[in-house]
């Protein structure tokens, strides 16, 4: 629940109203959920609730393991008692999968710490790196593809706003 409230009080003043609107209704079903299992009342939750609330305690586990490179959806599955078929079926209903959600988590955590002034001397690599990605090749080739420029170009185009 931590890490949902966190992300909303980062995300009050966006204007991305849906966005939001899912992080309140994802923060009443974790609080739903939560109290279901203190009192031993889980069957009494909506199927969608149960759904969404798993989502969101799989995300943040995977959030809290961005940086290990090694972190794979089998990982994920296990540490939620999950199949891998089952975890992915979770993303599913999010129009994504566990890997690719992971993948653009990482990189969102890489451009932010690229556009960091206190981190301008680290090289683009080690932030990949830092990120769990251990081949630079890969990851100027994911950053690329998520965000249209190379790593350190997008740095130096940022760095000149």
């Amino acid at each position: 629940m931590a890490s949902v409230v966190r992300e909303m009080t980062r995300r009050l003043d966006d204007e991305d109203v849906a966005g939001n609107l899912r992080l309140s209704i994802a923060l009443v079903d974790l609080i739903a959920a939560a109290l279901a299992v203190r009192t031993g009342q889980t069957q009494a939750l909506p199927p969608e609730t149960r759904r969404r609330a798993g989502l969101l305690q799989v995300k943040a586990f995977i959030r809290q393991r961005l940086a290990d490179p090694r972190l794979s959806v089998a990982d994920i599955a296990a540490a939620h008692h999950l199949s891998v078929r089952s975890l992915q079926r979770l993303f599913a209903a999010e129009g994504e999968t566990a890997g690719g959600w992971a993948r653009r988590q990482r990189l969102e955590r890489c451009r932010r710490d690229l556009l960091d002034p206190a981190l301008r001397d680290r090289p683009a690599a080690a932030i990949g790196a830092r990120w769990g990605f251990i081949d630079a090749t890969h990851f100027g080739r994911a950053f690329r593809a998520r965000y249209g420029m190379p790593p350190a170009e997008f740095r130096e185009m940022n760095r000149l706003r």
